[in-house]
């Protein structure tokens, strides 16, 4: 019955994550017998507990009366509060409730939105078009196809510095044949998944100052801002640069700091319009996250056990990737002239050079020694050639995935 399906679904690819999860499933018998068992440097997600505090909170006020009936999509007073507390404290950025809106994971969030941008039609040349970063997160591409639109690729290269001057990217949306004014939004994702790439905040300034002087929208991504580390640059909201609120809604999760990842909680602020909009399309969808969720995640919010645990865990990630880097230079990979990222939990590397597509690489590295990356292609045309790593397990298994490659022979040659 799958011709049922409307045509944009139909098109629809099952995302790379599950994919690598299945493959890695029918080939786990063999992979154990030759002690190679599955070590998971692909889902970019932490696998440590939450804090403490957060998990006490929960349990504390789950028997308080009244919290088990509907929330409301926008978000109980008590997050909305926090939120607000939140953005100023850390951002400097004042918001009024009208330009908060609670989200069941950013994820959710931006799929909403880029659906209420885009007119659906299966005639090309008059989708609206949403421009995304590639490489990028691999779903924003389905999220925009799924809604009916186009996307564009902006190239994040090492030669652009992961910042592309995005005037030049306009001009050649203009010159591959496209309308402009078919473009309604500009995602940004910075730090980025899959490079770990950071922006300055006047890379931020000019996004905003382009999206104003060709009236689009820009989405930005915060994902990963609170996983930077220690003794480097903050990253910055895009809601810190002057004149932000007239064209910028900023999504957040609670996923990646505080290792969320299953509460689904996360929030939209910014343009009150925006967020406006945002929100009345939710309260069809959805009733809102589950009260105790919302009670938890305000209580961590601006704690000092929330900040403290960001902290620790920005520490351990930053010591991670310290244990790859010094392994992969081991096995040939030039380091010391490739982007190391000062934030997130990802590393972004080139495959060999004899291997002809970076599929080949990750799926010889699976089979032969049980370590599960994430081919570059899977981010974007920009990101063949590449691999990333999710640094999130145990330091001990990120020694076990050196000593592994060095006993099966990949090295960079």
């Amino acid at each position: 019955m799958k011709e049922l399906f409307n045509n944009y679904v139909q098109s629809l690819e099952t995302y790379i994550m599950f994919r690598i999860k299945q493959k890695t499933a029918e080939l786990t018998p063999m992979l154990k017998e030759k002690n190679r068992a599955p070590i998971f440097l692909s889902m970019g997600a932490p696998v440590q507990n939450p804090p403490k505090f957060v998990t006490d909170k929960i349990i504390e006020v789950l028997r308080t009366p009244s919290v088990h009936t509907y929330s409301t999509p926008k978000g109980e007073s008590v997050l909305i509060d926090a939120i607000q507390q939140r953005m100023k404290n850390k951002y400097n950025v004042d918001l009024d409730k009208t330009e908060i809106f609670s989200l069941i994971g950013s994820k959710e969030g931006i799929a909403n939105f880029i659906r209420a941008l885009c007119n659906p039609t299966t005639d090309e040349k008059e989708k609206d078009i949403i421009m995304i970063p590639d490489p990028g997160y691999a779903s924003y591409g389905e999220m925009v196809k799924v809604s009916g639109g186009k996307s564009y690729s902006v190239p994040l290269t090492k030669e652009n510095n992961y910042m592309p001057n995005l005037e030049e990217v306009f001009e050649q949306l203009k010159k591959d044949g496209y309308n402009q004014k078919k473009v309604k939004a500009l995602i940004i994702n910075y730090p980025n998944n899959p490079l770990g790439a950071g922006c300055t905040k006047e890379y931020l300034q000019a996004a905003v100052d382009f999206c104003k002087k060709h009236n689009i929208i820009l989405m930005s991504d915060a994902a990963y801002i609170d996983i930077g580390f220690e003794g480097t640059e903050r990253p910055y909201s895009a809601l810190e640069c002057d004149g932000a609120k007239d064209i910028t809604i900023e999504f957040f999760s609670f996923s990646k700091p505080y290792a969320m990842t299953g509460w689904r909680i996360g929030w939209a602020c910014g343009n009150k319009e925006l967020v406006g909009v945002l929100g009345k399309l939710k309260s069809t969808i959805d009733s809102g996250i589950f009260k105790p969720i919302q009670m938890a995640g305000a209580a961590i919010l601006n704690s000092k056990e929330g900040d403290e645990y960001i902290i620790e865990s920005a520490k351990g990630f930053q010591k991670k990737q310290e244990i790859l880097t010094k392994g992969f230079k081991e096995l040939g990979w030039d380091i010391d002239n490739l982007y190391i990222p000062t934030a997130t939990f990802y590393l972004w590397l080139p495959i060999p050079p004899k291997y002809k597509t970076s599929e080949e690489f990750t799926n010889d590295v699976l089979t032969i020694s049980g370590v599960v990356l994430v081919p570059g292609s899977a981010f974007g045309k920009y990101g063949e050639g590449w691999f990333r790593i999710s640094a999130v397990c145990e330091d001990e298994k990120l020694e076990q995935v050196i000593e592994r490659l060095k006993a099966d022979g990949f090295r960079f040659e």
